[in-house]
């Protein structure tokens, strides 16, 4: 946050500058607030009609539920106020037109207004926190206002109603147009969902999962009891095949062969042939008739076994099965037989478990397939209806639209209403003079401060101390106020400054004691050493730096110190003059050895002597930085306790900075008003780039009133009242002296 100070020095440069450039601001704000009065003279007297505007929604809409969203009042935009755009829509030129073309408007001129001009004359708001438009029209005729304003309202709520019909009745066409195909939409949406059913077999997907879950449930809860049912079949089939010594077509081979009756019978003919033979062999040779008749009969009863079992297994069982009937018939017996028919009925149960649990198998996996596929199934059936449901939306939005769009179009009702017709005005208005003459003042103030910133940026001169301190940087040992150049005036600010000279014309003054406080501040720079040889320049002439230098020397010369002045500007010397002697020879004289230094060394006041510059050389430069320069100063400073030296400007010759290193330094003289930031700048680079022994800084001629500071103000009020005692004083010694005399 800036701080107080900072703002008060602010408003005081603000100040100042008005300080300094008064007058023309003065001057232009007078001319143009008289030119705004002036004006006023030729206003023809102006009036001004007005008129209201209710903004409201159609109620009619709400109360039979159509049209609700036809013509109202909401704005694209959430932030933005809808009056906004009604208020553009009266301002519209179609409208302003219509209204010049009823009311025959015509301008100065006889030609019709243009609708522009007539915009530039009404003035439409909205009436804070309301839904209230306000129309006003200012003019010459009061009768014309306030008929312009009237039919402005009627034509804009007319062109409201006939906007309203309009928008419905292309509505309703559209919409119109529109419905036949938005059916369409919904019988090919309907179709399609159909077919979907109908093709994948679909009642309820949802149900038909819910179902299908508890059925394979179910499947899974049979297969694992036929499973488990299988095995234990499996394990009894393979016990009784073990009793057996059967495969399980051998067992049922045998099972049939054992219940055929002709088999048996064959078998017991061929048993007892055998029997025979076996008994023959013993008995009989091999030859024997009776074996070879046995032998013949043993083969038909063979072949007569074969035919029977063939015929009752078939083919294709008889090379597998012939070597066990020969085998096992002999040892079938009855525990025998009930273990291979075990067996069997064992084998038969097993396979049919097998069967069932294929059956099973099967199903299932019918099942979960219808089950995979549901997902896809419903994703299409919901997609189907989602369009059904999207067309008969569509179908059904328009069919309600165009219920409502007709009720709209048969309606005569605005969404704004006048509640406040114009009247003729009677008196005209009294502030438009008031405002030609505060806008002058505006104008006034405006252009005044325009020139003042203009003239400020034009004019580069240095203005304040403050400006001196910044630019240069170099320690201030005195400021000096502007005084006036008359020597010796009766009038009461000559106690304060006097001429050229106030250090010894009027050594009481403020400009007297401001010369010994910078040689007071000179003693103390360096209170071990303080500087006795000092070079006195400025950056550019007018400065017055001569002046400073005289004062400068009288007021060390004042305090009983031996002090030489000497006048080293040989091109515009002007020491002569302040002091009111001779420059018929002087130092330049002196340096090239024409005249002898005691001829030309002259007494300007009690200690102080004065060294003129004399006749102008043809190279100024050669003599003061010659040897025989920096020996006359080294005589003069064991001679003389002080030696000012009056140095040419910086920027105009070299003579001071070939002079300075000679001595104990330079005091550089700057005068705000002369003194621009360009000369300021280039001689502070001159100064630092040289490294020349700078003592202070002594700003000359400081004007009072461009100060900020209450320093001049306070040191003029001391020195008043002083000057006012010495004053009473001589006049009481003069006046004792009369009387005295008299006597």
């Amino acid at each position: 946050m800036e701080s107080r100070s900072s703002i008060d020095l602010d408003i005081s440069q603000y100040l100042l500058l008005l300080k300094r450039r008064w007058l023309p601001a003065v001057a232009i704000f007078l001319f143009t607030v008289i030119s705004a009065a002036w004006s006023t003279l030729f206003l023809k007297p102006s009036y001004e009609a007005e008129g209201k505007l209710l903004f409201k929604i159609d109620r009619t809409a709400f109360l039979t539920g159509l049209g609700e969203e036809i013509d109202q009042l909401r704005p694209l935009v959430d932030a933005q106020n809808p009056l906004s755009t009604e208020v553009e829509v009266i301002y519209s030129h179609p409208l302003l037109q219509q209204i010049i073309d009823q009311l025959n408007l015509t301008d100065n001129e006889g030609l019709p207004l243009e609708p522009e001009a007539l915009k530039r004359r009404l003035t439409i708001k909205i009436v804070g926190g309301t839904d209230v438009v306000r129309l006003s029209y200012k003019g010459n005729n009061s009768d014309k206002g306030a008929a312009v304003i009237n039919q402005l309202m009627r034509l804009y709520i007319e062109n409201q109603i006939l906007s309203k019909k309009s928008e419905a009745a292309k509505a309703r066409e559209f919409i119109t147009n529109q419905l036949p195909q938005s059916e369409a939409n919904v019988r090919q949406a309907e179709a399609a969902l159909r077919q979907f059913k109908e093709r994948n077999q679909v009642v309820s997907l949802t149900e038909e999962a819910r179902s299908l879950v508890a059925v394979m449930a179910d499947l899974d809860s049979q297969i694992t009891t036929v499973q488990a049912q299988l095995e234990e079949a499996n394990a009894q089939a393979a016990g009784l095949r073990n009793q057996v010594g059967l495969n399980p077509q051998q067992a049922i081979a045998i099972s049939a062969l054992s219940q055929s009756t002709s088999v048996q019978g064959v078998l017991q003919e061929l048993q007892e042939v055998e029997r025979q033979l076996a008994v023959g062999r013993n008995r009989y040779g091999k030859n024997h008739p009776i074996m070879i008749r046995l032998t013949k009969q043993q083969r038909s009863l063979t072949g007569h076994l074969q035919q029977q079992i063939n015929q009752i297994l078939g083919s294709q069982s008889l090379a597998s099965t012939q070597i066990q009937i020969t085998q096992g018939l002999l040892e079938v017996d009855q525990l025998k037989q009930k273990l291979i028919n075990d067996f069997i009925e064992s084998e038969v149960k097993r396979q049919s478990l097998a069967e069932g649990l294929a059956t099973l198998a099967k199903a299932r996996i019918g099942y979960e397939q219808r089950v995979n596929v549901l997902p896809r199934l419903e994703q299409t059936q919901q997609q189907l209806e989602q369009r059904v449901q999207a067309a008969r939306l569509t179908y059904e939005t328009l069919l309600k639209n165009l219920n409502e769009l007709k009720v709209a179009e048969n309606q005569d009702t605005a969404n704004a209403r006048i509640i406040e017709p114009a009247i003729v005005p009677k008196k005209p208005l009294g502030d438009k003079k008031l405002k030609v003459l505060a806008l002058g003042v505006m104008l006034g103030v405006t252009l005044a401060t325009t020139a003042i910133l203009l003239l400020e940026m034009r004019d580069r001169s240095i203005k304040t101390l403050k400006e001196v301190k910044q630019l240069l940087r170099y320690p201030v040992l005195g400021v000096i106020p502007v005084f006036k150049h008359k020597k010796l005036s009766r009038r009461r600010d000559d106690l304060f400054f006097g001429g050229e000279l106030p250090v010894r014309d009027q050594p009481h003054s403020m400009v007297s004691e401001v010369y010994r406080m910078i040689q007071a501040n000179l003693k103390f720079l360096k209170s071990d050493h303080p500087p006795k040889v000092i070079v006195v320049t400025s950056s550019v002439s007018k400065e017055g730096k001569s002046t400073v230098s005289a004062n400068l020397a009288a007021a060390m010369a004042q305090l009983g110190r031996r002090v030489l002045l000497i006048d080293a500007d040989m091109r515009h010397p002007c020491q002569h003059y302040i002091w009111q002697v001779m420059n018929v020879a002087g130092l330049s004289q002196v340096l090239i050895g024409e005249v002898p230094l005691e001829l030309v060394i002259c007494q300007a006041m009690e200690n102080l002597d004065l060294l003129t510059a004399g006749v102008m050389p043809p190279n100024p430069l050669a003599l003061l930085d010659s040897k025989q320069m920096a020996s006359l100063i080294q005589e003069f400073s064991t001679q003389y306790d002080f030696v000012i030296i009056d140095a040419p400007p910086l920027l105009l010759t070299a003579d001071a900075l070939c002079l300075s290193p000679m001595t104990d330094g330079m005091l550089l003289v700057a005068r705000p008003g002369v003194l621009d930031f360009a000369n300021a700048n280039v001689a502070k680079q001159m100064l630092d780039s040289s490294g020349q022994t700078v003592l202070g800084l002594v700003a000359n001629a400081v004007i009072q009133k461009d100060e900020s500071i209450g320093y001049f103000y306070q040191s003029q009020e001391y020195f008043h009242h002083g000057s006012v005692r010495r004053l009473a004083q001589r006049q009481a010694q003069t006046k004792k002296t009369s009387n005295v005399s008299r006597k």
